[in-house]
């Protein structure tokens, strides 16, 4: 039977916080340093691993991180909610994304239906719809093929499938895959929305509005000014919109839609990736084969995550470490740093996924933690980051925990020989040279120069970027974040606290306002 406690009431927590803490600098020099590099690695899905010699683990550390995992019964949180458990106590749900990629367990049926089969179903309309755009079978009213695809959502429909977009456009013109185009509107802002319309060909595009309830305000906003500028061009808005929203939104059954997708409450938006919101638009930019490897590669990965071994199941490792990071080393930041400019905008999506995930003050029962949860986390691509805010991350007064990305060939599959090596091999001589300069740092006598070390960090190195190992990467990610929420006792599924804001600015629109709240409408002349 599961059962769930708060993080500081595991006798295996109050055991970690004995362990002597490892000296990053020491174990990392010499022979022992290379030794750790070989054997302190974790095999993920995809030709992916995850190395974490550079993190302040021994043996010691591990086997009380294992004794922990057991205690937390965190493999078998993971089954209950794959298994179809109310997961989501705050709303009440089930937590079903792992489904939309494949089935881990026990069928899991809701509201009278199979939701496996719920899933696949739509990914299978999602597919036919995207081959008949591509095979010129649904076109515009001119008859003409459709060019560019244009995803109208906010948050979790928006950072996840821009980020895999935009990690996957390279690789897909390099293998002749790139069908359409796909830009991106999300900013309530009118200079977001302008911007893209005045860089596509609007009568060649296609529009997918994406809202689970069909009430998202910025999302609605956005969608308005489309419909303008397609009004504005004398063009049929119900030619040129599609759908990605629940079954029972008001936006299911409107003439405003060429088409609809749906989704259902049991996939929050920061997960929704390998829904069809990330469907829609991936399959009509990529193809429907595409996203099915991508999606299969995160259901490689969702596999070892069930592995009840802390060093054969990466994404646990990975979260231990975290919260060993965070709880007993006290450390209040990670830096996600992945060293591929395909992976431009994976931060930003890694950071709605962990801090709206377990951003959280109280436990899942509603009582407040006695103890830290989720970390701060941000992060850029490197070579970039090196030139912005690593000075901090060296010598600055906190030390923040950094998680590498690394690929050790470029998408493109072409380079240039500057100076002896290719800009590919000057990448990757980048992120190992920063991992030991982290680790080990620089003894000088001048101490404006010299680096103390010791600073944590792990990397997973896969051998190029592509639809599989991709997927693979989000899971990894999204699995860790769960973990995590398991271990501080907290719902890592709802998110109440972007609520308040939502509220208070539909009170400003409609000029129900007093105090401060008013005095600032009054000085931003709402």
């Amino acid at each position: 039977m599961v059962t769930w406690n708060n993080l500081d009431t595991l006798a295996s927590f109050q055991d970690l916080a004995k362990v002597d803490p490892v000296d990053l600098v020491s174990v990392m020099s010499g022979e022992n340093g290379a030794n750790r590099v070989k054997t302190y690695s974790a095999p993920m899905a995809e030709g992916l691993a995850f190395n974490y010699a550079t993190k302040q683990v021994d043996a010691d550390v591990l086997e009380a991180l294992a004794k922990l995992a057991k205690e937390a019964q965190l493999t078998e949180k993971y089954a209950a909610l794959y298994n179809g458990e109310v997961i989501n106590t705050g709303e009440k749900r089930l937590v079903l994304h792992q489904l939309t990629r494949g089935q881990l367990g026990e069928d899991v049926v809701a509201d009278g239906v199979n939701k496996r089969d719920f899933y696949v179903g739509q990914q299978k309309k999602v597919a036919d719809f995207a081959n008949k755009v591509h095979a010129g079978e649904i076109t515009n009213e001119a008859g003409e093929k459709f060019t560019t695809v244009v995803q109208i959502g906010i948050g979790g429909s928006d950072l996840g499938p821009r980020a895999i977009y935009l990690a996957l456009e390279n690789w897909a013109k390099k293998n002749d895959l790139l069908k359409m185009e796909a830009k991106f509107i999300s900013n309530v802002d009118p200079d977001d929305a302008a911007a893209v319309l005045n860089s596509i060909d609007v009568a060649h595009s296609l529009f997918i509005v994406v809202s689970k309830s069909g009430t998202t305000l910025e999302t609605l906003t956005n969608e308005a000014f489309v419909k303008d500028a397609l009004n504005n061009l004398g063009l049929d808005v119900s030619k040129h919109m599609l759908a990605v929203t629940s079954e029972t939104s008001p936006l299911a059954k409107s003439d405003d839609y060429l088409a609809a997708f749906f989704m259902d409450d049991y996939i929050g938006g920061r997960f929704s990736s390998c829904s069809s919101v990330g469907g829609a638009v991936l399959s009509l930019a990529f193809g429907p084969e595409v996203f099915a490897d991508f999606l299969d590669g995160a259901a490689e990965e969702d596999k070892l995550a069930m592995n009840e071994d802390i060093l054969q199941n990466p994404d646990m490792l990975d979260a231990l470490i975290g919260v060993y990071e965070r709880n007993i080393l006290g450390y209040p930041a990670t830096a996600v740093l992945p060293y591929s400019q395909a992976l431009n905008r994976f931060p930003a999506h890694l950071q709605q996924l962990d801090m709206e995930s377990n951003g959280k003050s109280v436990n899942r029962f509603g009582e407040p933690v006695d103890y830290v949860t989720g970390p701060i986390i941000f992060g850029e691509p490197g070579t970039n980051g090196q030139h912005s805010f690593y000075q901090l991350l060296h010598q600055g007064t906190d030390i923040v925990p950094l998680q590498f990305v690394g690929f050790k060939n470029s998408q493109i599959g072409t380079d240039v020989v500057i100076e002896g090596s290719t800009s590919q091999k000057k990448l990757c001589a980048n992120v190992a040279a920063q991992i030991i300069a982290f680790a080990c740092g620089k003894d000088d006598e001048n101490r404006n120069k010299k680096f103390d070390g010791g600073r944590p960090s792990s990397i997973i190195i896969g051998e190029d970027l592509n639809p599989k190992s991709l997927g693979a990467l989000l899971a990894h990610f999204e699995n860790k974040i769960m973990y995590q929420g398991f271990l501080w006792n907290v719902n890592s599924f709802d998110q109440e606290g972007v609520q308040l804001g939502k509220v208070l600015a539909k009170r400003v629109l409609a000029h129900e306002t007093d105090g401060a709240l008013k005095e600032l409408s009054d000085l931003l002349e709402i």
